[in-house]
C-alpha cells in the first residue's frame, strides 16, 4: 500500500475509534537493525501503543515489532520502549496538550518515507460511549452505501 510516497506498515484503527484525533505529528524512530528488517516485512502492531514524554524526550511504548525471523541471539525485544525523534517545539506542544485534562498521545500509523521509518502520532481526546456508537452507525451506513453502489 503506497499513498503520498508512504509505504504503510501498520495502522492503529482503534485510536480513531477511541479518540477524537485533534492534531498529528510525524516522528522518526530510533531502531535497531533487526527492527528495521522486521518492519520491512510488515510485522508491527500499534493497537495498545502510546507515547509518553520524559525529560524533554518522547518515547513510544507498547508498540509490538515482531522479532526478525533470521535474527541471531542479538535480536531485539519486541515490546521495548523506542525513542521518537521530534523537534523541541513539537515536544513542548505535545507535553502542553497532554497536561490538559482528558488528552493523550497515541500512534495512528507507522510507515516508511524515503527509506526512513516514521510514526504518525496524534493528540486525542477520549470519546464517550455515545460517540463510539455514532462512529459505529456512521461506519455501517457507509458500508451499506458502498454495497448499494456496487450493485
Amino acid at each position: 500500500m503506497k499513498s503520498e510516497g508512504r509505504k504503510i506498515i501498520a495502522t492503529n484503527k482503534d485510536a480513531r475509534f477511541r479518540y477524537f484525533i485533534e492534531d498529528t505529528f510525524e516522528a522518526g524512530l530510533v531502531l535497531t537493525g533487526t527492527e528495521v528488517k522486521s518492519l520491512r516485512t510488515g510485522k508491527a502492531q500499534l493497537s495498545d501503543a502510546y507515547v509518553f514524554i520524559k525529560d524533554g524526550e518522547a518515547f513510544l511504548s507498547n508498540a509490538h515489532i515482531e522479532e526478525y525471523t533470521h535474527g541471531n541471539r542479538e535480536n531485539h525485544n519486541p515490546l521495548r520502549i523506542r525513542k521518537l525523534l521530534l523537534n523541541k517545539k513539537e515536544i513542548e506542544q505535545i507535553s502542553a496538550a497532554v497536561n490538559e485534562k482528558g488528552k493523550t498521545v497515541v500512534p495512528t500509523q507507522m510507515y516508511f518515507t524515503k527509506g526512513k521509518a516514521k510514526v504518525e502520532i496524534g493528540i486525542g481526546k477520549g470519546k464517550k460511549l455515545h460517540d463510539k456508537r455514532d462512529s459505529i452507525k456512521e461506519r455501517d451506513s457507509k458500508r451499506e452505501m458502498d454495497r448499494a453502489r456496487k450493485r
